[in-house]
């Protein structure tokens, strides 16, 4: 038996398993969603695919990175490149246009949107060890979502009247790790409280060349219990992240690497690519109840410095970002079910945003010395540090997204419940730039800019949505969805090709839900069929952004869990994906290619895992073993990746009375592999280096 024939017998195990158990009576405690349809419902009764990682997962888990939580979800691929904050994120085949960070899926925190009104999402910001849960909600067709074909994820913070999260824990490990976190709160006086975190995060990872990370975050939450009843929460946040982005290897680097465990540099002239943030961030939210209505006011605000360096270029924000928005929400209870609906608005500002040349650079013509960009010949081989030179461009831009939302709950029986609505929001975007100085990917060197520029854009975004639960049963619960959503391109994206279209992805889906005493699943099966997807070309080191046609999306998902009796547990997932363009010509040297008929890049055909849970007494410990089928490297499908199997992770820990000692072994194997390999239209391919062998062992203290 295969791999694939191995993962889809385990997928049949849970349906299985499920189906003989409908009658069931004692159910096991099912996990509260409210992210699809900003109504506090059961996972077993929301007609969608939504996964949910709770606190007593995460405890298990070091949480340096969203990685951690996500990785074993199906249809969600994730991956670090540095191990901090950044993470590549795609759900079913969503983001896969963004060569790093978050596009396409909105990302909230306490109903509050990460994500910028063009859809990117920074997470230098969030502090992970302040989670209570995640909950990811996949596909079109979610009412938090906007402009997001790719669906929702929202991390729930640890709630300031939640004393029993006051803890301080402390974890070394190898590579320089490093982790300090201390979370105390409880109340001020009858209707108030308070809590205090602050986080410090920081690893060499001197295993690679370029790699280090450190951030330290501090927030400071208030509670107030209005006389009404109402409960008024409030946060400030401060947040300085540092983190060095390793470039990419070639063969002859990816095979040192594979032999030595050593990446010992990059293939890639940019040498010094990072990102180095301040962030501030507020948010408050009111919660009042009167009779059968809720009312739900949110504002929130953010303002953020960052120094980027990146490919041929240093980005830096002189004059500080801010993010303002506002989300007003009201819900009505009926005898028939409830009606939410809601206004969003929220603007980004980003005045004086400036790019610079590196300051010294190693050229073909500088005999290996460090020499000014502002006077080297030649084509730039390296740079030398990440120190910013001459100014190349001056960039000023607003984007502004209002939309508004409805949905209908309708329970017109027992054992249905009926949801209609969708969103309908606006993207404005502003754009004024004066480039002075271009990297130019032909000749190596800078070039002259193209001058002033100015560009005004809007995009319309429907996204209706009919879907329906029906509880079959104690145990099952049959789900059938229809919905759409229209992507926003980002600001970057439409600078590079201003007749960019937004993309449309209409996604149809059929699930089953089982929720028995000892045993859960969640399966799925949906085609998503796209309209102008957004793509990304990398030709030559250039990346640029354009639309295909068509593109057809079909996949099926499986995720269960069984209680198998002694303390033991066993949990496992399958994804398989057909992504195909249906009509799109891709632009290689000058020439329209047919792109029609393949397979989309980068998204295995199939993705699995496997865990083992145990617990005794004060013993917990969990074993899982995660595989990433292989893939296609461009999307001319010319060569593939093998994709990597059964890289395993270990948690073991021990809790005596308020005290916890925790060990976390990721990769335990010390695999050696990659984590992304691309190839663009000139048939140059890299390798970007997967993390070996981490271990980590954290003290916990919780104040009782």
């Amino acid at each position: 038996m295969n791999q694939t024939q191995c993962a889809l017998a385990v997928a049949a195990i849970f349906v299985a398993q499920g189906a003989m158990a409908q009658e069931q009576q004692e159910q096991r405690l099912d996990e509260i969603s409210v992210t699809a349809t900003r109504e506090a419902r059961a996972t077993a009764e929301v007609p969608q695919a939504i996964s949910v990682i709770g606190k007593e997962t995460m405890d298990q888990k070091k949480m340096f990175n969203m990685k951690d939580a996500l990785q074993e979800t199906p249809g969600v691929l994730i991956d670090s490149k540095n191990g901090g904050f950044d993470a590549r994120l795609i759900i079913r085949g969503a983001g896969l246009k963004a060569p790093y960070g978050i596009r396409e899926i909105m990302v909230l925190r306490d109903g509050v949107p990460l994500s910028d009104p063009d859809s990117f999402t920074r997470l230098d910001f969030v502090d992970t060890q302040d989670i209570e849960r995640i909950e990811v909600a996949k596909g079109p067709g979610n009412l938090f979502a906007a402009g997001s074909a790719g669906g929702a994820i929202q991390v729930f913070s640890k709630s300031v009247f939640d004393d029993s999260a006051n803890n301080a824990r402390v974890g070394f490990g190898n590579y320089g790790t490093q982790n300090y976190h201390l979370r105390y709160g409880g109340k001020v006086s009858e209707n108030q409280a308070l809590a205090v975190t602050a986080t410090h995060r920081k690893m060499d990872s001197d295993w690679r060349y370029w790699n280090e990370f450190d951030t330290t975050q501090t927030s400071l939450k208030h509670g107030l219990v209005l006389g009404s009843g109402g409960v008024l929460e409030s946060e400030l946040s401060y947040a300085e992240a540092n983190v060095q982005l390793p470039g990419a290897m070639d063969a002859t680097l990816f095979e040192e690497f594979k032999s030595t465990g050593k990446q010992s540099g990059t293939s890639e002239a940019w040498k010094n690519s990072g990102r180095y943030s301040k962030v501030w961030f507020f948010n408050s939210k009111l919660e009042s109840q009167h009779g059968d209505f809720t009312f739900k006011p949110r504002v929130y605000y953010n303002t953020w410095y960052h120094y980027h360096p990146v490919t041929g270029i240093v980005n830096e924000t002189e004059d500080w970002v801010w993010n303002l928005g506002t989300d007003i929400e009201g819900s009505y209870r009926h005898t028939d079910g409830s009606l939410v609906g809601g206004l969003t608005v929220r603007q980004e500002r980003v005045p004086n945003s400036r790019k610079y040349r590196y300051a010294s650079v190693i050229t073909t013509t500088s005999a290996g010395a460090c020499v000014d960009s502002a006077t080297a010949s030649g084509r730039i081989l390296a740079t030398c540090s990440d120190s910013k030179g001459e100014l190349t461009e001056i960039d000023d831009s607003t984007t502004l997204l209002t939309g508004i939302y409805l949905q209908e709950s309708w329970r017109p029986g027992e054992r249905w419940i009926i949801d209609v609505g969708g969103r309908y929001d606006v993207a404005k975007f502003k754009d004024t730039n004066n480039e002075l100085y271009a990297y130019s990917y032909s000749t190596g060197r800078y070039v002259a800019g193209a001058g002033e520029t100015t560009l005004n854009k809007t995009f319309h975004l429907p996204a209706p949505k009919v879907a329906a639960s029906y509880r079959l049963s104690d145990a099952l619960h049959l789900f059938a969805t229809v919905a759409q959503a229209a992507q926003i391109p980002s600001t970057g994206e439409i600078a590079s090709n201003p007749s960019l279209d937004a993309s449309v992805a209409r996604n149809q889906e059929v699930g089953l839900k089982g929720r028995g005493s000892d045993w859960t699943f969640d399966a799925s099966y949906y085609v998503t069929k796209v309209r102008d997807e957004i793509v990304q070309q990398n030709n030559g080191g250039v990346t640029t952004y354009l639309n295909a046609g068509r593109t057809d999306k079909k996949g099926f998902e499986v995720a269960g869990l069984i209680e198998v009796g002694g303390g033991f547990e066993v949990g496992g997932y399958y994804s398989w994906t057909d992504y195909k363009y249906q009509d799109f010509t891709e632009l290689v040297s000058g020439v329209n290619l047919d792109r029609s008929g393949k397979t989309l890049p980068f998204v295995p055909e199939n993705q699995y895992g496997l865990s083992l849970g145990w617990k005794s007494g004060p013993w917990h410990a969990r074993l899982s073993a995660n595989t990433w089928g292989e893939y296609w490297l461009d999307n001319a499908n010319t060569e593939k990746y093998e994709g990597w199997d059964w890289v395993t992770n270990l948690s073991v820990s021990y809790q005596w009375q308020a005290h916890s000692l925790t060990l976390n072994a990721d990769n335990l194997t010390d695999k050696l592999y990659a984590a992304e390999v691309k190839k663009d239209t000139s048939g140059r391919v890299t390798y970007t280096a997967a993390s070996p062998r981490t271990i980590m062992l954290t003290y916990r203290y919780d104040f009782r």
